[in-house]
């Protein structure tokens, strides 16, 4: 469930960053449309892989409901997060994202 957590804040993260307003709040400049598709896309895909390793760690059952638990805790976490400390968000999106492989490798 750790794993499918830290997949879901990196993945809202990048779906944050592919807005124009957050991430001119949070990098100071506005996206290229090739970086909004990337970030979109990227957002996306790890959304989904986030799916996949909580579905394919306990089933179908089970692993829908702990995956939607993780999508809001994530989603919580990323609109409480941003409006008061724009740089830890970021922070934390890095350090989820970099410490995904660690994790994927103790499970």
């Amino acid at each position: 469930m750790l794993l499918a957590l830290l997949l879901c804040y990196g993945g809202f993260t990048a779906l944050c960053l592919s807005m124009d307003r957050h991430h001119a709040d949070l990098l100071g400049r506005k996206p290229s449309a090739p970086r909004r598709r990337v970030m979109r896309f990227g957002g996306w895909l790890v959304l989904a892989l986030s799916l996949w390793v909580a579905v394919s760690t306990t089933g179908w059952g089970l692993g829908l409901v702990e995956w939607f638990a993780v999508l809001m805790i994530s989603a919580l976490l990323l609109v409480l997060l941003l409006p008061y400390r724009p740089r830890l968000t970021l922070s934390l999106a890095a350090l989820s994202l970099l410490a995904s492989p660690v994790c994927a490798v103790l499970i």
